[in-house]
């Protein structure tokens, strides 16, 4: 194995060794990215890697789809990789690969690995005890290297300019459709692989619907907000931003709740630094909005951690008591909805530093009016 991936799967074995399990086992999702350094596909297809606690003289072992194997070779695996056929199915192999472990229990990723291979495993070793790890073994996410770092800046980038080349293109009378249809191009035009998540856009009513869906048959109007929520993907890291404009005039009350939430939006740069909890954070920001007269419009938690996956930790939430590290990306993301009416979320993405936060979302977010 080359040195880099021998470390990362260093890190999964002490994962094990902490949990006190004979080892820690990865499907195809962010993890399996992260600790392999390459991408592969989630499908009917049971693929699984399984790295012994640190101290272990049992090599690492993966159960690879044979159709995989060519794709499999690029990894640089030095380990015992068994792989199994679609004529004859999986049940041997996954016999072999335990019994060249010699399991007795197992973590895994209880937020992505699926029933049917956890069922596989439990018929190829009777007994097998089963933790779920989601939240350790995705925790080796949260500190982001220079080079995750780099490529989120990159994905942000070219959602910025794609929300640019989008707003410049709204007129009164498209549809939300129309509008999404013209954010997807853009961020392609600038340079994405993919979309982070299909996009929010979402326009008068429809803006108090935090995980709106883009409807074809509403014509934007004047006075509408129009809230969108996207991002691109580059590199295998996500960008997730949330900018909220009027259209053609802002009431005073669509005026009196940005600022709200604005005010919100900078109290959570205000607090952040190393060593935070999760929930200060949340509590500092979800204040300003109870101390406002808009306090029954909260409905969501300041944030979520970002990087491979949209969502992933720290979340951003009252209650939870974990410590932000250096390095740690988190989107701060609060807002105000009135089911009916209408709502305003602002959403930049932070990187916790050694002196505080640095906001690597650069688009600006004062009360914006477009003249369409």
């Amino acid at each position: 194995m080359t040195e880099a991936l021998s470390t990362r799967l260093a890190d999964y074995a002490g994962v094990a060794a902490a949990l006190g399990v004979d080892a820690v086992a990865l499907v195809p999702g962010p993890n399996f990215t992260r600790a392999l350094g390459h991408s592969f596909m989630s499908h009917e297809r049971p693929f699984l890697v399984v790295i012994p606690a640190s101290g272990s003289a049992i090599a690492p072992a993966a159960l690879v789809p044979n159709l995989e194997l060519g794709s499999w070779s690029l990894v640089g695996f030095d380990g015992v990789t068994f792989d199994w056929r679609d004529q004859t199915g999986y049940d041997k192999e996954f016999a072999a690969l335990t019994a060249h472990l010699g399991l007795t229990s197992l973590a895994v990723e209880g937020q992505v690995m699926r029933v049917f291979v956890h069922h596989a495993l439990m018929q190829a070793q009777p007994g097998l005890r089963i933790i779920d790890a989601e939240r350790e073994i995705s925790a080796l996410r949260m500190i982001k290297t220079d080079d995750d770092i780099a490529a989120l800046k990159a994905a942000i980038e070219i959602s910025e300019r794609a929300l640019t080349r989008t707003l410049d293109q709204i007129r009164l009378g498209q549809s939300e459709k129309d509008i999404e249809r013209a954010l997807v191009q853009a961020l392609f035009a600038e340079g994405a692989d993919d979309l982070s998540f299909p996009p929010i856009v979402a326009a008068g009513d429809n803006s108090a619907r935090p995980h709106a869906s883009a409807r074809a048959d509403y014509a934007v109007q004047a006075g509408d907000a129009l809230l969108l929520d996207f991002g691109a993907r580059k590199d295998g890291f996500a960008a997730d931003i949330t900018r909220t404009v009027f259209l053609d005039h802002a009431s005073d009350e669509a005026r009196a709740v940005y600022d709200t939430v604005l005010r919100a939006n900078l109290k959570g740069f205000e607090v952040t630094r190393a060593g935070v909890t999760a929930h200060a954070i949340d509590d500092a920001v979800t204040s300003v909005l109870e101390a406002s007269p808009f306090a029954d419009r909260i409905r969501t938690k300041t944030g979520h951690g970002l990087g491979r996956d949209v969502h992933e930790a720290p979340y951003i939430m009252r209650g939870n008591p974990m410590p932000l590290p250096v390095g740690t990306v988190y989107t701060n993301e609060p807002g105000l909805y009135e089911i009916g009416k209408f709502g305003v979320r602002i959403e930049d993405d932070v990187l916790v530093t050694e002196t505080g936060a640095l906001s690597l979302t650069t688009f600006p977010k004062e009360l914006m009016v477009l003249k369409c």
